[in-house]
């Protein structure tokens, strides 16, 4: 199982958090994800830049 870090900026609140947290979980091959304000720690079997979409679609820009 693979282990991914992603950094982000402009998350200010726990909704918002919940969100990306919600929507990494809802991916296929996500084991867990714990979200923070400045990034992601991502756990499972899922392609770097699919979790970079999924967050960004969420109006997050990833570093």
């Amino acid at each position: 199982m693979a282990h991914i870090s992603l950094s982000f900026e402009g998350v200010d609140d726990a909704e918002l958090i919940n969100r990306i947290t919600t929507a990494l979980m809802m991916l296929d091959g996500v084991e867990s994800a714990e979200v923070g304000r400045h990034g992601a720690e991502v756990e499972g079997r899922v392609r770097r830049e699919l979790l970079i979409e999924t967050v960004e679609a969420l109006g997050v820009k990833v570093r």
